[in-house]
């Protein structure tokens, strides 16, 4: 722990199912920090609303990002671990293999959704703020969450920064997928124009991987769709980087999958930290009576410089397939429920056109022109039917700029936001 800061954990008591106060009810965790040297004054709060879906928020540490230490001159930030996620009532394999009807499992998990996300904020501003209002910061997916937040209660905030997470309004499971593919294709030869023999030697693990059967630490079976899957890191800045370093060590003498490359591999593609993501991923496009029906997966047939046997081995981002739920442990006991989760026609609307261009509460986003994760089309579409809301578009950094930029993107967005840049 940082001793500039000063911490206070929070443990809050919200309804499952907001619509059903009187219902079950889980535990939403949040932290409050503050600069100690400011811990008692009255600070403006920030919250803050990670990406993902299923990711916690981050720990202040003396490796915090540079956007806390930037925001706590003027804020108390409250990290918010999202219904779900980190020390919030947890979804794991372990607690979803206790609901064993995959009907009711699936009715569970449609409470993890941004709407959800929304109501247990407000109940939390109103414990903490009373009436006041406070801002957000949104980083990828906690943008979702923002737009949705500015739909179903603007009264809350005062003002919103984004950071990659601008969502297509009306934008399908479909329409995100057939704009994801062609950037995945393109991020990856990028990648191998900047390692060249790495495009060799995934071919040549790819092989093996077809030839023979070689498991992981935990007992699944490697597979060449499972080893594609190291692409998901690829919107990341250092995700190149993660991918060559783990491939330089990937073989031994003998031409065999070293140990270390097997555990970080099953490490980066088990979603043991957070099955929320995959069992989510589609669903968070999910608006009205269109299923997603793991759009995904039947897009990537229009694609065939994805298949298996290609080359250059493409891997793939940030997609889920079905195939995933039976074949990665940490996934297997959501198999069922994520099957009807995709097939599910009746999903409450999380954004609400009208009142969003009706918005005036200032909205400062930056959109990432090279995003590999949210599509920047769709992104300055929506900051066009969105009220007060104000864009930078730049190419400087890669998803994670609000983290990898040290304090430049979220000051820049403060800034955007009270109207001196």
């Amino acid at each position: 722990m940082n001793p500039a800061y000063a911490t206070v954990d929070h443990v809050f008591t919200v309804p499952l199912d907001h619509s059903r106060p009187d219902g079950p009810t889980i535990e939403v965790f949040a932290r409050e920090v503050a600069d100690r040297a400011r811990a008692d004054q009255k600070l403006p709060w920030l919250l803050y609303l990670q990406g993902g879906p299923g990711g916690k928020s981050p720990r202040p540490s003396a490796g915090s990002p540079g956007w806390l230490a930037h925001a706590l001159k003027t804020h108390r930030v409250l990290l918010l671990d999202q219904r779900g996620t980190g020390r919030s009532t947890p979804v794991t394999a372990r607690e979803a293999a206790r609901i064993a009807d995959p009907a009711r499992l699936a009715a569970h998990l449609t409470h993890f959704r941004a709407d959800a996300i929304v109501d247990d904020a407000e109940l939390i501003r109103r414990e903490l703020c009373g009436d006041e209002p406070w801002e957000t910061l949104g980083q990828s997916y906690g943008g979702f969450v923002t737009l949705t937040y500015l739909s179903r209660a603007p009264q809350g905030l005062k003002a919103c920064y984004v950071a990659g997470g601008l969502p297509g309004l009306t934008a399908t499971a479909d329409d995100v997928y057939a704009r994801t593919y062609p950037r995945v294709r393109d991020r990856v030869l990028e990648y191998y124009a900047r390692y060249p023999h790495d495009a060799d030697r995934l071919r040549r693990i790819a092989d093996l991987l077809a030839a023979t059967e070689v498991r992981l630490p935990d007992g699944d079976r490697l597979t060449v769709r499972r080893l594609r899957a190291l692409g998901l890191v690829f919107g990341m800045g250092d995700g190149f980087e993660r991918v060559h370093w783990l491939l330089d060590e990937s073989l031994d003498a003998r031409g065999e999958l070293t140990d270390t490359f097997l555990h970080q591999v099953m490490n980066l593609t088990g979603f043991t930290d957070n099955p929320l993501f995959a069992v989510m991923q589609e669903s968070i496009y999910g608006q009205g009576a269109t299923p997603a029906r793991w759009a995904a997966d039947r897009a990537l047939p229009a694609h065939p410089e994805f298949a298996d046997d290609a080359d250059p081995l493409l891997l793939t981002g940030e997609m889920i397939y079905p195939w995933m739920f039976r074949e990665v442990a940490g996934l297997r006991p959501f198999a069922d429920a994520a099957d009807a989760l995709a097939e599910k026609a009746d999903w409450q609307p999380l954004y609400d056109t009208r009142a969003l261009a009706a918005n005036q509460v200032p909205l400062a986003a930056v959109v990432y022109h090279d995003d590999m994760y949210v599509d920047a089309g769709l992104s300055l579409s929506t900051a066009r039917e969105v009220g007060a809301a104000r864009v930078w578009v730049t190419n400087e950094w890669e998803h994670d700029g609000v983290t990898a930029s040290g304090d430049r993107v979220l000051a820049r967005l403060m800034d955007l936001a009270a109207g001196r840049a």
